[in-house]
C-alpha cells in the first residue's frame, strides 16, 4: 500500500503546480540569456511581414461582370438544349 501512495503523490500535478518555485524551461532560459546580449527589436503582434497587392477595384468588378455574364450563357445554353 505504501508504493501504491508513492505513485499516486509522484504523478499528483496539483501538488507539482503548488509548488513554490518553479523552475523556467530550457527554451526560456536560452532565450534570457540570449536577449540579455542582444535584445530583439520590438515588433507589432502579429504583424504582416509585407502587405498584400491591393488590386484595383475595376479589376474585381470585371471579374464579378464576367462570371456573372457565364452563369447566364450558360443557363441560356441548357434550357435551348432541353426539351420541352
Amino acid at each position: 500500500m505504501p508504493e501504491q501512495d508513492d505513485w499516486e503523490h509522484e504523478f499528483d500535478h496539483r501538488w507539482a503546480n503548488s509548488a513554490e518555485h518553479k523552475e523556467p524551461s530550457a527554451r526560456a532560459r536560452m532565450l534570457a540569456a540570449r536577449w540579455k546580449e542582444n535584445p530583439p527589436e520590438p515588433a507589432p503582434f502579429r504583424a504582416d511581414p509585407d502587405p498584400a497587392p491591393r488590386r484595383s477595384s475595376w479589376v474585381s468588378t470585371a471579374v464579378v461582370l464576367g462570371c456573372v455574364a457565364v452563369v447566364i450563357v450558360l443557363l441560356g445554353y441548357a434550357q435551348m438544349r432541353s426539351p420541352y
